[in-house]
């Protein structure tokens, strides 16, 4: 998939609708997501079906692409593959932290995570910042609304 066709295509998503955990209220805004995956495949049927919930979704298949790209306070929740040519989803993250120390990740995987070697490099994040490939649109888009919830988005 083309880099810099996902601004194009990602335009016309609708807002998501999600509630407020702390005052119970819904609000409604736009929700960007970055995904980063080497693999075209995955960036195209995540990048479609996240839309199709609502999302924004900017993606890449090369993590330093993604990474010169990137801007602070942009992303509500970034979607970063472990295992990728170049720079793995870990160092990526451990980049995009220097700019941006409130940014949310789920790191993406289709192999068995090693958690002690995750412990070591991010002892703040838990368990949960993990995805395991394959999952289902439906399954996903309900993860990150649990992430989104956790902590005040992007202005």
């Amino acid at each position: 998939m083309d880099d810099q066709a996902n601004e194009n295509a990602s335009s016309a998503a609708n807002p998501l609708t999600i509630n407020d955990g702390g005052s119970g209220k819904s609000i409604s805004r736009k929700i960007k997501l970055l995904l980063v995956d080497d693999e075209p495949d995955v960036i195209s049927s995540f990048k479609i079906g996240l839309e199709a919930y609502g999302y924004i979704v900017d993606a890449f298949t090369d993590p330093e692409l993604a990474l010169v790209n990137f801007r602070p306070e942009t992303y509500h929740v970034l979607l970063l593959d472990i295992n990728m040519p170049k720079m793995d989803g870990f160092k990526l993250f451990q980049q995009i932290e220097k700019k941006d120390p409130k940014a949310r990740v789920f790191f993406v995987t289709a192999y068995e995570t090693y958690f002690e070697a995750f412990r070591e490099i991010f002892p703040d994040l838990d368990i949960g910042s993990f995805v395991r490939k394959p999952i289902s649109i439906d399954k996903l888009a309900k993860q990150i609304e649990s992430k989104l919830l956790e902590a005040r988005p992007p202005k």
